[in-house]
């Protein structure tokens, strides 16, 4: 196993760790920087419970190499929060009662956020379509989607 030491940026901190170069960004992140929060659902790329933002672009961490992160921006669920202030989508999800199990939810957040990110006043059918990537079993989708509206229209207030 050849390992390669990586430095990159996750949730605004530098941090440096070794990879197998066959590990995921999925596997680095939870394995060598203990951040699991980021879950493997599939590990295809196909549920979304492993969305993280890299360098402003939504990604699938399952598919993703570990040492493709080397300077690189990444941002996971563990970074959403601001200390103990839940960020908007977090409280709204609460709120609204918008997870069960919550096993996708951080993956959906993490999603929910990078959407409003580039589109702060999405149209419900927007919203739908950006979350398509990410699957949930034990909800139907309206308490999410509900959710992440009402968040973004808190946000823009706030703005």
């Amino acid at each position: 196993m050849s390992k390669v030491h990586v430095s990159t940026t996750v949730n605004g901190e530098a941090v440096e760790f070794l990879a197998d170069t066959r590990d995921s960004l999925l596997d680095s992140l939870r394995d060598s920087l203990g951040l699991t929060g980021t879950k493997e659902g599939c590990g295809t790329g196909d549920c979304g419970a492993c969305s993280v933002v890299v360098d402003g672009t939504l990604v699938c961490s399952c598919l993703m190499l570990g040492v493709e992160a080397q300077g690189k921006q990444i941002e996971t669920i563990e970074g959403m929060a601001n200390g103990d202030a839940l960020h908007p989508l977090q409280r709204k999800f609460i709120e609204h009662a918008a997870l069960q199990c919550g096993f996708c939810t951080p993956g959906i957040l993490v999603a929910s956020k990078a959407l409003l990110e580039k589109n702060p006043d999405p149209s419900e059918e927007e919203v739908r379509y950006w979350l398509a990537g990410n699957l949930c079993r034990c909800t139907g989708y309206d308490k999410i989607i509900r959710a992440v509206m009402d968040a973004a229209e808190e946000m823009r207030g706030a703005a």
